[in-house]
């Protein structure tokens, strides 16, 4: 098999992606990405003003991307996105499931605000995005892949992040059981689990004393880098991961598999 060819298998090219949550973070790093396989990107997140940088940043780079607003807990606010999306840009074949938030606080001190503001967009949310996108893409006669960002927390816990936990853990079975429904339609979808990444947003915690006894837990005694999440993104999107669907895709440095 030719490099070029290769390079065909996780190409987007003539693809439209749309990528929740995309203001900051690892959603500002996936539309890049995305942008730089070939696709289209919609980037999306509640305030659009939020957006014009990396939209910007993304064309002067040569790619093509627009900005909508969306509101991932309000169904009405997500069917309103997916037909500003369909002006501009199309019916996504690829949709970054990513918005989402924590609250971080001892069990006991969690509220029901908290519980909602953190389960109602992590899971939620996940839910009215991925099950919109499906129905656009059937009403469209065409298959995609849907990529919900999960995180290693799905799969164990840790303190002080109980409602994350629980969202991110039924993320993974929301994954599995769109997965099952959705497959007759020639639609994927796949969650990528992210460990500790080093961003602008956690970086001085990473580096702190606390951070570095986190680190020591990790077995590669390393966290990730947002570029660490490219190759498993692409493959999960394109045709690359093609007869996958409905599998967890865990990016962490061998957190997981860490002993007790």
């Amino acid at each position: 098999m030719s490099i070029q060819s290769i390079g065909e298998m996780f190409s987007l090219k003539g693809k439209v992606a749309l990528v929740t949550g995309a203001s900051s973070g690892l959603g500002r790093h996936f539309a890049s990405l995305l942008a730089r396989a070939g696709a289209r990107v919609v980037v999306s997140a509640r305030r659009v003003d939020k957006l014009q940088d990396l939209v910007s940043e993304i064309a002067t780079a040569g790619g093509r991307a627009c900005a909508v607003a969306i509101d991932v807990t309000d169904g009405d606010a997500v069917r309103v996105a997916f037909d500003r999306a369909a002006e501009l840009a199309g019916v996504p074949d690829v949709v970054i499931n990513n918005a989402g938030q924590t609250v971080t606080k001892a069990v006991l001190q969690q509220t029901e605000a908290d519980w909602d503001a953190v389960v109602d967009p992590n899971l939620k949310g996940c839910w009215l995005v991925a099950t919109e996108a499906a129905r656009r893409m059937v009403e469209a006669g065409k298959g995609g892949s849907i990529v919900n960002i999960a995180s290693i927390l799905g799969e164990r816990v840790g303190g002080g992040v109980a409602p994350y936990a629980v969202s991110k853990a039924g993320v993974l079975q929301l994954t599995k059981a769109l997965a099952l429904e959705l497959a007759r339609h020639d639609i994927r979808v796949n969650a990528l689990l992210p460990g500790y990444v080093v961003t602008d947003l956690n970086r001085d915690f990473l580096g702190s004393e606390a951070g570095d006894k986190l680190r020591m837990r990790i077995p590669s005694r390393r966290f990730s880098e947002l570029s660490d999440l490219d190759g498993p993104l692409l493959l999960l999107a394109s045709g690359a991961g093609g007869a996958m669907s409905g599998a967890s895709v865990a990016v962490d440095r061998a957190h997981l598999v860490s002993g007790l």
